[in-house]
């Protein structure tokens, strides 16, 4: 098994799964991910407090792990007070299958994915 740091000290080990993940940081990204538009209220996109709501993590929690999605460029945001948050598809797509954040957003064996849609 590889161990490897993203660049803020998040350990992930490349197996189907990893206690040592960041499961904040997860959460966040995927709520982002797969975010529609009824479960926030402004269409340029979602506030942190609202997506602390969602995924029910603190609010400082929420600003770091959306911070780190930021510098990624995975995120978009819009505005200064308050800032709107949206996943980019497109930038998503375009990091490299090898990124530490590639392989966390893409490992999907422990996600429920009933929370993000109703069949």
């Amino acid at each position: 098994m590889k161990t490897k740091k993203l660049r803020h000290n998040i350990n992930i080990m490349f197996d189907f799964y990893d206690e040592n993940e960041d499961k904040e940081l997860k959460k966040v990204g995927l709520e982002l991910m797969f975010l529609t538009p009824q479960k926030y209220d402004n269409p340029a996109g979602i506030t942190s407090v609202e997506l602390a709501k969602l995924v029910e993590l603190p609010l400082e929690t929420v600003k770091k792990k959306l911070q780190i999605l930021k510098d990624y460029n995975v995120v978009r945001v819009k505005g200064i007070n308050p800032k709107y948050w949206l996943f980019d598809e497109y930038n998503f797509q375009r990091l490299d299958d090898n990124s530490e954040l590639f392989r966390l957003l893409c490992s999907f064996d422990d996600v429920d994915f009933d929370r993000y849609f109703s069949y």
